[in-house]
């Protein structure tokens, strides 16, 4: 099963008009690391170029699946040293946001970005307004991310900014230097098809 995940894709990847994607390992929950990973989900991030398509190799693979069409209104970093959404400046206009976040982290700063982040992920549970939420990661170790789906962009804001647990970690953020190279997107969700509760939506 996982070679087939890792090799079905690969026709997608060669595609003139898709310059980014990524398949990624999921965790249970919004956790992620090998003790929490869910072997029987996967994620596929894509960047289309022109008018998305079906990942008809990805969808033979599975039971279910949801698909998202976003639309990216900011982004700041990289990713594998790539911008995957250039750098939108765009305001929402009302609906479901998707964040995305992705680091690489140092190897010396792992420990201490691990227990900072375990306030956050429990309140992210109870948060206002949150959908959906899943880890995602290119490997179990060092290379981590969140998606999370909000109602709006009211709650996307009120949570990073004024959830005390947050705030705290996006200060040290740029003091302890945890991360080699990270991403930080907001897209807004502009349909979704499949089954919901392939992400845990409520």
């Amino acid at each position: 099963m996982l070679w087939r995940v890792a090799t079905g894709p690969a026709a997608v990847r060669r595609a003139h008009d898709v310059p980014f994607m990524k398949m990624l390992g999921t965790g249970r929950g919004s956790g992620f690391g090998p003790r929490s990973a869910d072997l029987g989900r996967w994620a596929a991030i894509t960047v289309w170029n022109g008018e998305p398509r079906p990942h008809a190799a990805v969808d033979r693979l599975a039971a279910a699946h949801c698909r998202l069409l976003l639309d990216p209104l900011t982004s700041h970093g990289r990713w594998s040293g790539h911008e995957p959404f250039g750098r939108p400046a765009k305001k929402p206009d009302g609906g479901p946001i998707l964040v995305l976040t992705r680091a690489r982290l140092r190897p010396t700063r792992a420990i201490p970005f691990w227990r900072a982040i375990g306030p956050v992920a429990a309140t992210l549970r109870d948060a206002p307004g949150l959908l959906a939420t899943l880890g995602v990661g290119e490997a179990p170790l060092g290379f981590q991310g969140t998606v999370s789906i909000w109602a709006d962009a009211a709650d996307v804001s009120r949570f990073a900014y004024r959830t005390a647990e947050h705030a705290n970690v996006v200060a040290e953020t740029q003091v302890r230097r945890w991360y080699a190279e990270s991403l930080f997107a907001r897209l807004a969700v502009l349909d979704v098809v499949g089954a919901r509760e392939v992400l845990g939506w409520r």
